[in-house]
């Protein structure tokens, strides 16, 4: 039967994403565990708890069904608290335990990429003040030194930060992430450290694995102005993209940190990427409002699209498209690092995973150089200060039972990563009506003899 196919290069990664405090269970030596204490900070007062139980051993049965559904790559963080519970210790055990988690990968033939940073900080750290600390960008290069002398042999894929314009929009703009801070100047401060700590970690990695890669992986937010003749908009949206998405990965292209009317030379930055880790969710519509208050703006997704279960995301896989094209004009390899929706029932995800990785192909069928792509996420996971109420994973969980329950974006998911391509035939089965704004015009084996 005649059957039409989105194909990707031979040796494309297909993973999913996890992070050490989201799967691991009982960190209760970091800030966010500290957070979670304080009441009203976790929608319905959750608790990560024991979370996927990874630290327990849970990792290998999960890892055992990525690879059985056919993934070849996974991506995962390492807790630094672990790591270094007190400034003055090293905890060999927490190593020898990623080491077993990572060599796991390897002999499951999924290729490790690991991030080094992950939103959660030490608590010892906090108490300096974390990256608000000039100091920290040092503390943070010894423990990637010591992390990376640990797992080289298994490890050439590394991550230094994740979503620094996350952490620092969340922990010191907006106040939903710790410490809870609203301040544009300390923000501006904790990006420059991040920086500076960024630079100091890829030199460090080279020094100790010249073959290894080093990149970041920035959460991309799509802005487009609500009114598309109105100036204000279009100005508002361009400098919120310029300083949520550009701010971090330019310095380190030029060496100049420039951030909400702030800017500072960083020169050791320069230079500091071998890949470009692209986190993709969302767009969102900008109104140009006359109002301190919200900081002159207004953000809304478009009116009829698709939304997640608690209105979070909305599903706008053109913005993976821009998304990619901005990646592009750094001129780096480049992996989709994270990419999911939340939805417990499944019924918005098989939509949402073709649809975004239809527009990847779309970058890769022009010959971009892209290398990969790791969903968010492999199992449903805890979402930070949004507790439990949102549900992201492939799998499902019960998270008192542990059980895991398989979703039908398994299968899909599955047959792409072992095709290596989206197939007509996996759209009309899973999707069908999505098929003619994919296959438009393709009637193929839906017809009889």
């Amino acid at each position: 039967m005649p059957e039409a196919i989105y194909q990707f290069p031979p040796g494309f990664l297909w993973g999913t994403a996890t992070a050490s405090h989201q799967v691991e269970g009982q960190n209760t030596n970091n800030n966010w565990y500290a957070w979670e204490c304080e009441e009203g900070r976790i929608l319905n007062g959750d608790k990560s708890g024991l979370a996927c139980d990874w630290w327990g051993g849970r990792w290998k049965e999960d890892l055992d069904r990525a690879r059985s559904t056919g993934q070849n790559a996974h991506r995962m963080s390492i807790e630094w608290s672990r790591i270094q519970p007190a400034p003055d210790r090293w905890d060999e055990n927490a190593l020898d335990h990623y080491r077993d988690i990572i060599r796991g990968m390897t002999e499951r033939k999924l290729k490790p990429m690991v991030t080094l940073h992950h939103f959660t900080d030490p608590l010892w750290l906090t108490e300096r003040g974390a990256w608000e600390d000039d100091g920290t960008p040092e503390l943070f290069v010894r423990y990637v030194s010591k992390v990376v002398e640990a797992l080289q042999e298994y490890v050439e894929l590394w991550v230094t930060i994740n979503e620094p314009n996350v952490y620092t929009y969340g922990g010191y703009m907006d106040g939903g992430f710790p410490p809870g801070k609203n301040e544009t100047g300390t923000a501006f401060i904790v990006l420059k450290n991040m920086v500076r700590g960024h630079a100091l970690a890829y030199k460090a990695i080279h020094d100790l694995q010249p073959q290894a890669q080093v990149g970041i992986a920035p959460n991309y937010r799509s802005f487009a102005p609500a009114r598309s003749w109105m100036l204000l908009d279009k100005w508002m949206a361009n400098f919120l993209s310029q300083s949520y998405n550009d701010a971090f990965p330019r310095a380190l292209v030029d060496g100049k940190l420039s951030f909400a009317f702030n800017s500072a030379q960083i020169p050791e930055a320069k230079g500091t990427m071998d890949f470009f880790g692209i986190n993709y969710y969302t767009r969102d519509l900008v109104k140009f409002v006359l109002s301190p208050e919200k900081q002159f703006n207004e953000r809304f997704f478009p009116e009829g699209v698709e939304l997640s279960d608690t209105g979070f995301l909305a599903n706008i896989p053109e913005g993976l498209f821009e998304g990619l094209k901005w990646a592009r004009g750094y001129g780096l390899p480049i992996y989709v690092a994270e990419n999911g929706v939340e939805n417990v029932n499944d019924d918005l995800r098989p939509r949402y995973l073709i649809q975004h990785i239809h527009q990847m192909w779309r970058a890769v069928n022009f010959n971009w150089n892209i290398q990969g792509y790791f969903e968010w996420s492999l199992v449903d996971n805890f979402e930070w200060e949004r507790g439990w109420t949102q549900r992201f994973g492939l799998w499902g969980l019960d998270v008192d039972s542990q059980i895991r329950l398989r979703r039908t974006s398994v299968d899909i998911y599955e047959r792409i990563c072992k095709e290596n391509a989206i197939s007509s035939r996996l759209v009309e089965k899973y999707t069908p009506e999505i098929m003619d704004k994919l296959f438009p015009g393709f009637k193929g084996f839906r017809e009889t003899p």
